[in-house]
């Protein structure tokens, strides 16, 4: 089935592709990998959620907001290899948690992202993962997630 399709059927439309908050490229192809710059929680150019997670931001809260950093992942990708179609395999994905004192649940919040690519790619959504705690994040974010993808031609 289309990747768009699955979207379609989970309720989701992936958002426009993100504009850069800095320097830097949203997603750029070397080779047949793709690397997918930081993404966070921007819906419309608001974030969903802001703060710590384990303190102003719940688990539950976080998790929705790695979903909608990997959408604009997604979106980013899409806009260098033009169709989702073409992902063969997530080879890693990289999830950022801006953490209260004391917070050690990030798995757990980057289960968001995991979960909903696993969902849109089946077995070819489970890559390496790192889920890491941070102080802060851009914008005051509680989650940004980085992807490599590998794609065919």
């Amino acid at each position: 089935m289309p990747i768009a399709d699955r979207l379609a059927a989970l309720g989701i439309t992936l958002p426009p592709t993100p504009t850069p908050l800095a320097l830097y490229q949203p997603a750029v192809r070397s080779g047949n990998l793709i690397y997918v710059s930081g993404q966070i929680n921007l819906a419309q150019g608001a974030l969903t959620a802001r703060g710590k997670v384990g303190e102003a931001v719940s688990i539950e809260q976080a998790q929705q907001a790695a979903r909608l950093a990997v959408l604009n992942a997604l979106a980013a990708a899409q806009s260098v290899i033009g169709s989702l179609d073409r992902v063969t395999q997530v080879v890693r994905l990289t999830g950022y948690v801006a953490s209260a004192a004391g917070f050690t649940d990030q798995p757990k919040v980057v289960n968001g992202a995991s979960e909903l690519l696993r969902d849109l790619f089946g077995d070819a959504g489970v890559g390496a993962r790192s889920a890491v705690g941070m102080a802060e994040l851009p914008l005051g974010a509680p989650v940004e997630i980085e992807l490599i993808l590998e794609v065919r031609e």
